[in-house]
């Protein structure tokens, strides 16, 4: 959060969280908090220098495959725990919530999950997960089947021309039908973030990368691009970061100037809740770039602690402090702290659950994680809960889990109560809204997570219509806008 060029007053330290779990591709993490022990006393929010907490990282289900400004420097007040919207809270913004998911382009394999089963009508966008980075800076797709050759069964085997088809074309169709859904292209993500500091660390790599960013973009027909480089590790990969972002921002400003004159493209970012990471960014200086930050606010706990704990939970408890080994409130009151508007906020939620085995609860030791259903100890949402659980709510944490008393295995995950509490919080605070990973875990009708933070979120999804020229695509498909489809 900050860089050792920035003068004092800019400077902004936050609690530490801990460092990264691991995760792979094929799987994807999605939090970024990690391994953590007790927490320290809280320093003031504004205050320079280190403070203390410890770390949260984040591990992404598998079989997926692979300026507002905060307190009072001088005080940290209590965390608020009432979720009720305050008077006149909706759309406090004035533009309507985000309710966004992950799209993974290897989840139409083992996920089997196809662009088409996206419920678009209660998301306002879609993040196309990932496109990867070359060594010269270059963002290239990372499945050229997936994402433009997969024949869908609507598909011709007749047209002429260099055509998009996969999971690019869908999306395409998808927003012409559905004309308030914006597509983002999300570049990185754990398996390629070791591509960012050696790129980013030059003037040529970072305008290579928002260039051909903002190139691949423009040929894929969307809205806008999601960085997720997990995690810048010092102030100088910080700062490197700051100049990326700035080099999207003006390529992104450029295209739309030559191609979609008053079009805003977004930039969002994934962001860690942790804040051994987030106290690295040099925050103020990356939101003068920036649309919005969507907090990965999850995998809390998992097989790297030495206790069970909640994966996802909204306030920390003091009665059971193992059991909340970090805090989503803590965690939005210190961006709040560092200059980050509410709007801005935008609020991570998982679409699978994490297991812990032999234990008596959360907070408790346990031993191994089990099979799980997606990788070890990992289960998607839609398998929730399993044969025998009893679904469980910690008022305190304001998270929920199930327990089987007869096996003795805790999974914890997000239910319909709990990110409908998370959904009546980002309206009381005037955040932007929900973001989950990922599409592929949820379940269906009155049972769906996405459907259920929409509905908490009362007042409906961010407007203005998504953007269908591309007149500069290389796929005559898309340049001409899908005629007839």
């Amino acid at each position: 959060m900050f860089s050792i060029l920035l003068a004092p007053l800019l400077l902004v330290a936050l609690p530490v969280l801990g460092a990264p779990a691991p995760h792979n591709d094929g799987v994807d993490s999605r939090c970024g908090c990690a391994k953590s022990s007790a927490a320290e006393t809280v320093q003031a929010a504004l205050a320079p220098g280190p403070t203390g907490i410890n770390g949260n990282g984040r591990t992404a289900p598998q079989a997926i495959p692979a300026p507002n400004r905060g307190p009072d420097p001088a005080v940290v007040p209590e965390p608020d725990t009432a979720v009720e919207p305050e008077a006149n809270a909706t759309f406090p913004h004035g533009r309507g919530f985000t309710n966004a998911v992950y799209f993974t382009n290897w989840g139409i394999y083992g996920s089997d999950y196809q662009p088409q089963q996206l419920p678009a009508s209660e998301i306002s966008q879609v993040l196309y997960a990932f496109a990867d980075i070359a060594a010269d800076g270059e963002v290239k797709g990372s499945d050229p089947y997936a994402d433009t050759e997969k024949r869908y069964p609507t598909d011709s085997w007749n047209d002429v021309g260099n055509n998009a088809y996969g999971c690019i074309k869908q999306l395409y169709l998808i927003k012409k039908k559905h004309r308030h859904l914006k597509v983002l292209l999300s570049i990185g993500g754990w398996s390629y973030s070791s591509r960012f500091p050696p790129m980013a660390a030059t003037e040529a790599g970072r305008q290579r990368f928002a260039s051909s960013a903002v190139k691949l973009m423009g040929d894929w027909g969307f809205d806008g691009l999601d960085i997720d480089w997990e995690y810048p590790a010092n102030p100088s990969e910080a700062q490197d970061f700051v100049l990326l972002l700035q080099a999207c921002r003006r390529a992104l400003d450029a295209y739309a100037a030559q191609h979609a004159p008053g079009y805003r493209f977004r930039l969002t970012i994934a962001t860690s809740a942790g804040a051994q990471h987030y106290r690295t960014l040099n925050v103020p200086a990356m939101d003068a770039s920036l649309d919005a930050w969507h907090i990965m606010a999850y995998d809390y706990a998992g097989s790297w602690d030495a206790t069970t704990g909640h994966q996802a939970n909204l306030f920390a408890s003091a009665s059971n402090p193992a059991a909340t080994k970090f805090s989503t409130e803590q965690a939005v009151r210190d961006y709040l702290a560092a200059g980050v508007a509410p709007h801005k906020l935008v609020l991570g939620m998982p679409l699978y659950g994490r297991a812990f085995q032999a234990t008596a609860g959360p907070g408790q030791s346990y031993s191994g994680v089990g099979a799980g259903g997606a990788e070890p100890g990992v289960w998607l949402y839609r398998q929730l809960p399993r044969p025998g659980a009893t679904e469980a709510w910690d008022d305190a944490a304001k998270a929920s889990y199930s327990y089987d008393a007869a096996t003795k295995e805790l999974i914890t995950y997000d239910t319909v109560q709990s990110v409908q509490t998370k959904g009546r919080f980002v309206v009381g605070k005037g955040l932007g809204g929900a973001v989950f990973w990922e599409a592929s875990g949820d379940k269906k009708g009155r049972e769906s997570l996405v459907g259920a933070v929409k509905a908490a979120m009362a007042g409906g999804l961010e407007g203005g219509a998504n953007l269908l020229s591309f007149p500069g695509s290389q796929y005559e498909n898309l340049r001409k806008g899908m005629p007839g489809e």
